[in-house]
């Protein structure tokens, strides 16, 4: 049962995410909260997990949660799920978009559909962000009292290492995959000396 779980629930996601892998992720936290598959930090950890190995961060993102929670058929079911609806819509819409790409409503349906994608990618990098940043149980509620809180509660380390891979990738340009890398290198430095909670 827990397969085919698995197989609607990412169907479901991959059917419903525009914008790619990044927008994905609220919706696959969001199955995972209701079907109480994993803690809000290891999915934060399959994220960060997805981001470092090659291929698409959605596929990669359903391959984790699928073994994490079922095993090596649970991973096979996620990825079969998340992939299948691009699939069929790819092989549908291509055989007839390019005769209507140019209408004026396809257009503007377009313009419509950014905006949302850029807030889906601004959600996941919101949850990404809670986990890392801060120690405690996260919420809207949290983060009005927040300030008021002792220092233990922000994740010192975590938010260094965001200010400085944000540097070295808008000022320096350095390539993601020797941000990642370093960042990763800067996480055993630093967190050697720093309790994790």
């Amino acid at each position: 049962m827990i397969y085919l779980k698995l197989l609607f629930s990412f169907f479901k996601i991959g059917l419903f995410s525009f914008g790619g892998g990044y927008a994905m992720i609220p919706l696959i936290q969001k199955e995972i909260e209701m079907n109480g598959w994993l803690k809000a930090s290891e999915f934060a950890d399959i994220i960060a997990i997805a981001e470092m190995t090659p291929g698409p961060i959605a596929i990669n993102s359903a391959t984790f949660v699928g073994y994490k929670t079922a095993g090596l058929f649970g991973s096979i079911f996620a990825t079969i799920g998340v992939s299948l609806p691009s699939i069929l819509l790819i092989l549908i819409v291509s055989s007839f978009f390019f005769k209507i790409q140019k209408k004026p409503v396809n257009i503007l349906v377009f313009y419509g559909v950014r905006p949302v994608i850029t807030g889906l990618i601004a959600a996941a990098a919101f949850f990404v962000a809670k986990t890392a940043i801060f120690k405690e149980n996260f919420s809207i509620e949290v983060f009005n009292y927040a300030f008021n809180k002792p220092a233990s509660f922000f994740d010192f380390g975590g938010i260094a290492i965001l200010v400085a891979s944000l540097i070295v990738l808008i000022k320096f340009k350095l390539h993601p995959i020797l941000t990642i890398a370093g960042a990763g290198v800067a996480g055993v430095i630093i967190y050697s000396f720093i309790p994790l909670k």
